[in-house]
């Protein structure tokens, strides 16, 4: 079993910038992909951004260029730099692991509000 805590989601005005992070643990030797989803109200997850244990990294259409995604394999954590943040980023991100055995785990979420 992962667990994954997220932290760091908040209100943020427009063009400003926040990091949101996720620390996994338990069998964390057997994770694989990290990344982050997002959701919006009424709609299926979209994927942000994830990276796999050896760095290969895969935004979103939508981040790219504006997001940055980073991991620390001693810490089993994930971080998430967001800048230029849009009202449109306004949306639930959610932390997830896939595992060696097949298992996804996703954290609680934490909720990115942009306005002004």
């Amino acid at each position: 079993q992962v667990q994954l805590v997220e932290s760091g989601g908040g209100l943020v005005q427009p063009g400003e910038s926040l990091r949101v992070s996720c620390a996994a643990t338990g069998d964390t030797w057997n994770i694989m992909d990290m990344g982050w989803y997002r959701q919006f109200p009424g709609e299926q997850r979209e994927l942000v951004a994830r990276i796999t244990t050896d760095g290969t990294i895969k935004y979103g259409d939508s981040v790219t260029g504006r997001f940055t995604i980073s991991r620390d394999n001693v810490k089993n954590t994930v971080y998430l730099q967001m800048d230029s943040l849009r009202p449109e980023d306004t949306a639930a991100y959610y932390c997830y692991a896939d595992t060696t055995d097949f298992r996804l785990y996703w954290g609680q979420g934490t909720q990115v509000t942009v306005s002004s």
